[in-house]
């Protein structure tokens, strides 16, 4: 629920709990201005009753004196009669009291049956002294008019403002709200990209008011962590090369020494022609330096190619042809392992470097190689997981140590022998620069296995269409996840 909407609620609900006793008020406010009507209104009614009393004495009065004989009746019999004597006559009424004259002034009272003759009707009419038929209309129309009328007019009239004035108030409220939420709403999105790693969020602010201060805040803070994580992450990558420039340094100290004692030793011994051995000596002593020379010349070839930026030139790939070609490409260095290749029908094609993951597949392959040993096997599968191809690389050798786990990925660190702990690393890399990754599995042959997730053309264009930049990671990201690459 937004935030305009809530306060349009509060509005309603601050309007309407209090609604209850206004009505209650104001209906006995009106109450109490409408006594004297009411006051008329029973005094009309109390006039009325009177009336009705005084029109039935007056018809018994009628009846005794007709009844006793001191009245004398007019007599109608014969065809020629008036209406209202022939309705009666012609009703199966015996006796009626009827009102009679201008306005109702007179009582008469009506018998069939006079003298014998049933058709004959006796009439006797007696002048009441008021106006009956004026009395009651006016009594009608003054308690309709006073009473009835005044109240509905009323209810109607207050119910017709009380709504009008609200409603006007509702849409007041409506724009206000809507005018203090949506710099709110905005606020509460650019705090959401904030917070999603988008640093250059900023929101335009005109007002002067608490929300123009808080927005102003917002833009501070948010230049502040700009510059801050640019600056950390400048630091960061400052650190990483920090890292392997000790690495390098420890590594060519490594080889330097023993050279720097070989050929000490060496020319200690050319001054002694006579030393036996000599010429073997010779020949291990060179051995020595060139093996060390080589070393050299591997780790320099190693923290080149990690610290350089190869270009990338993603393409459609078969990559069960290039396992298969890699494979085959290897066993000659290593006919003492045996190879398995698995690949799933109907396998996409990845878009990738071609280079980068045949590069990522030698290392793999290497590596399992050495670790399986003599009579050791190696699996390559290559399959479709959700919208990408992996191909997976598993050994039969040892595994891996908890402690080679944490670490795996690590630049500076390595688990052989003879190993810089860059091979993973770079190789981890290349799939970063692919648009993909590397992940450690579960081993299926005992020992450890490898994930190479590799994009597809559908998934490069979704990541396209989210902002992401062509390989995969948006700007930040791919930096963030290349200085921090991972090897085995």
């Amino acid at each position: 629920m937004t935030l305009r909407t809530r306060l349009a609620l509060v509005f309603i609900a601050a309007t309407l709990v209090p609604l209850g006793p206004t009505i209650w008020l104001t209906t006995n406010l009106f109450e109490q201005s409408l006594g004297p009507v009411d006051q008329l209104a029973s005094v009309s009614r109390a006039l009325e009753k009177t009336g009705r009393q005084y029109y039935q004495q007056a018809s018994e009065s009628l009846k005794q004196d007709a009844q006793s004989g001191r009245a004398e009746p007019h007599v109608y019999s014969g065809n020629y009669l008036p209406d209202a004597i022939r309705e009666f006559r012609d009703s199966n009424e015996f006796e009626r009291f009827t009102i009679t004259g201008d306005g109702g002034s007179h009582l008469r009272y009506l018998v069939r049956g006079a003298n014998g003759d049933p058709n004959a009707v006796s009439v006797w009419e007696r002048p009441l002294g008021i106006r009956m038929d004026d009395l009651s209309r006016e009594y009608r129309d003054a308690r309709g008019t006073v009473a009835l009328d005044l109240r509905r007019g009323y209810f109607l009239t207050w119910g017709l403002a009380i709504t009008f004035i609200w409603l006007v108030a509702l849409a007041l409220v409506w724009l206000v709200a809507t005018r203090f939420s949506r710099p709110i709403v905005n606020l509460t999105a650019a705090l959401r990209d904030l917070a999603g790693g988008n640093f250059r969020i900023r929101v335009p602010n005109d007002r002067n008011d608490e929300i123009g201060l808080a927005t102003q805040a917002f833009n501070l803070t948010a230049t502040q962590l700009e510059q801050s994580r640019d600056r950390l992450v400048y630091l960061t990558q400052l650190a990483s090369w920090e890292v392997l420039a000790r690495k390098m340094a420890h590594e060519v100290k490594n080889s330097l020494t023993p050279i720097r004692l070989t050929v000490e030793e060496m020319v200690a011994r050319e001054n002694d022609a006579s030393s036996p051995n000599r010429r073997a000596f010779l020949e291990q002593a060179a051995t020595i330096v060139v093996d060390e020379i080589e070393s050299l010349e591997r780790r320099i070839r190693a923290f080149s190619e990690f610290s350089s930026e190869p270009p990338v030139c993603p393409e459609l790939l078969d990559v069960a042809a290039i396992v298969e070609e890699r494979i085959s490409f290897l066993k000659t260095a290593h006919p003492e392992v045996g190879y398995l290749v698995e690949a799933a029908a109907n396998t996409p094609s990845a878009l990738a470097d071609q280079d980068l993951v045949k590069g990522i597949l030698v290392n793999l392959l290497e590596n399992a190689a050495e670790a399986a040993g003599e009579g050791g096997r190696i699996l390559a599968k290559v399959t479709a997981v959700d919208d990408r191809v992996a191909i997976e690389v598993h050994d039969s050798g040892p595994g891996l140590s908890d402690l080679a786990r944490k670490s795996l990925f690590q630049p500076t660190i390595s688990f052989k022998k003879r190993g810089m702990g860059l091979g993973l690393s770079i190789a981890r890399k290349s799939a970063l620069l692919s648009g993909g990754d590397i992940l450690l599995i579960a081993g299926e042959l005992g020992g450890a296995g490898f994930r190479v997730m590799l994009p597809t053309r559908a998934a490069q264009t979704e990541a396209g269409e989210s902002g992401d930049g062509p390989n995969g990671l948006n700007s930040n990201g791919a930096k963030n996840a290349i200085a921090a690459n991972p090897g085995r």
